[in-house]
């Protein structure tokens, strides 16, 4: 198969690029293999927060919403399942496989998304989504200004605790992965965030974090720092560069989303360092504006 523009990932950032491109009369496929990071959010009936006009919406029900209104357009294709083997080919376009099927594209937007590594902490996975998170600004008001913990994985725990006393009552479980300088315990103390610094044993219940030496506290929700890894190898198999943020490595591109490889963009949360659904659908407006103003010069 042969398209002017290839989209690879038809989450929001995915579905917002290739809608530019189809607003602009082009011919563009988009590839998905259905695995929304946050589809963890839906499993656990809770909805997603922040996006103007689709506040408290289940994220499943956003995408499919975008999903009906891009294949309005007559010049839109789809296609469910892995891309595969990406290169770039001698005549400059970029290839790739889905199934068996070879799909060549003069352009290609790269919006597959990362997946989540969380501490290994016994019940912390299981209640990813539903009363554990990494975003206040996705998912704090819920939490009904009320007692907020923090499960540190790393020393991005320290940023999550200076700015959570917002959102409730915070407590910052140290569980033996770091140890916080005098500065920043001043820092914490000023903003009222406790410090635990006993081990958790397990999660129960909704958000109860048992400590190994037998107490329990009982937490509204609890935010932790996963660390990321891109959800598919494209990027890699292009030759894109990377840039290291605070949760793992993402695809650097420049202002208008385009990466290290000429044709080729990137989108959503596997090009920037953190991510919200409404940054994801800003992403993807500027990788296809970058996209479709790359075939004019």
């Amino acid at each position: 198969m042969n398209v002017d523009f290839a989209v690879i990932g038809g989450s929001f950032a995915g579905l917002s690029a290739a809608l530019q491109l189809a607003r602009a009369r082009r011919q563009v496929l988009v590839v998905d293999g259905g695995q929304r990071r946050n589809r963890c959010v839906d499993e656990a009936g809770g909805t997603a927060h922040g996006f103007l006009t689709q506040d408290d919406r289940a994220p499943a029900a956003i995408a499919a919403e975008g999903k009906r209104q891009l294949l309005r357009y007559p010049t839109v294709q789809w296609m469910d399942g892995l891309a595969e083997d990406a290169r770039v080919a001698p005549d400059g376009r970029l290839t790739f496989h889905v199934g068996g099927e070879r799909v060549s594209a003069e352009r290609l937007i790269i919006a597959t998304g990362v997946r989540d590594e969380l501490p290994p902490v016994a019940g912390l996975a299981e209640r990813w989504g539903r009363s554990v998170f990494h975003c206040p600004y996705c998912h704090g008001y819920e939490l009904d200004a009320g007692l907020v913990g923090i499960v540190a994985a790393s020393a991005l725990a320290h940023h999550q605790a200076i700015m959570l006393p917002d959102w409730g009552t915070t407590t910052l479980f140290l569980n033996g992965v770091y140890t916080p300088s005098a500065d920043e315990l001043a820092a914490l103390a000023r903003r009222g965030t406790q410090v635990e610094a006993t081990p958790i044993e397990r999660i129960e219940g909704l958000a109860d974090v048992v400590l190994k030496d037998g107490r329990t506290l009982s937490m509204n929700g609890l935010f932790t720092q996963p660390r990321t890894h891109l959800s598919s190898p494209v990027a890699q198999q292009l030759g894109c560069a990377m840039d290291e943020g605070p949760m793992g490595r993402f695809i650097q591109v420049n202002e208008f989303h385009e990466t290290s490889v000429g044709h080729v963009f990137a989108c959503g949360d596997a090009a920037r360092a953190a991510g919200s659904v409404a940054l994801a659908v800003s992403d993807g407006v500027l990788a296809g504006f970058g996209a479709h103003r790359s075939t004019m010069f």
